[in-house]
């Protein structure tokens, strides 16, 4: 079996060793040294000439980590680990769970703003808003159940109740964080696939709206979450993927 290569190793990483050798050492060399959240990483410097590559490499790893919220660089002062971090387990590429870890932060924080969203729209929207969310529902679950692309239909629809909410602070907040991670292109998590368990749910998130169900709202945006969030842990713990 092969092993990955250590920093403690005598030999240096080769400098074609990229992207995930180079996560999987640097994560390696952080838990030997035992750093938890809050404490400072070695400097670039020191870093690229423990792992032995370019400076550039070193600081590749680190933005992308930077972009996962994995770390947190403040001018003048350091690198701060700000998330756990361990080498890789089991068949999980590092970034794959890093990734869908950031992720599962970042629907915590959509579970809070959603519920409100929901909320508001089934207090302020009209008849005909209401109508319109029900329609591009069916519109939306008529590409998914075809095996069509959805994203503009699914963004048609959950903007609609962006609007119906009253605030239009929503959409654009809700919006920045779709894109606080950049996924990788070869993610689980960027697949079309992804996530469409939870669709059939917001047929029980339109109906309820259209009825003015505030508690059959706010459940159904839980249970949309829910199923998400189920979904990344099931990978970043070795499950099976959305099939390609």
């Amino acid at each position: 079996m092969t092993r990955n290569p250590h920093p403690d190793d005598n030999a240096p990483l080769q400098s074609r060793l990229r992207g995930e050798l180079i996560l999987e050492a640097l994560a390696d060399m952080i838990e030997k040294a035992g750093l938890k959240i809050g404490d400072r990483l070695p400097p670039e410097v020191s870093l690229a000439a423990k792992l032995g590559v370019g400076r550039s490499t070193v600081r590749e790893a680190l933005n992308r980590w930077e972009g996962l919220g994995i770390i947190r660089r403040r001018r003048g002062d350091g690198t701060y680990l700000t998330a756990p971090l361990q080498a890789m387990q089991a068949m999980v590429p590092l970034t794959v769970r890093l990734e869908g870890e950031a992720l599962l932060h970042l629907l915590e924080v959509r579970r809070t703003l959603e519920v409100d969203v929901v909320r508001k729209a089934v207090l302020n929207a009209s008849r005909e808003q209401r109508n319109g969310i029900s329609k591009l529902c069916d519109t939306l679950l008529r590409a998914v159940y075809a095996g069509k692309p959805w994203r503009g239909e699914d963004a048609a629809f959950h903007n609609a109740i962006y609007e119906a909410s009253g605030n239009p602070m929503y959409g654009r907040i809700l919006g920045q964080l779709d894109g606080a991670i950049d996924r990788e292109p070869t993610s689980p998590f960027h697949r079309d696939e992804f996530g469409l368990a939870s669709f059939p749910l917001h047929r029980d998130l339109a109906d309820a709206i259209m009825a003015e169900n505030e508690a059959g709202a706010i459940a159904a945006v839980e249970n949309i979450v829910d199923s998400v969030m189920a979904e990344i842990r099931r990978i970043i713990a070795g499950g099976p993927a959305p099939s390609a």
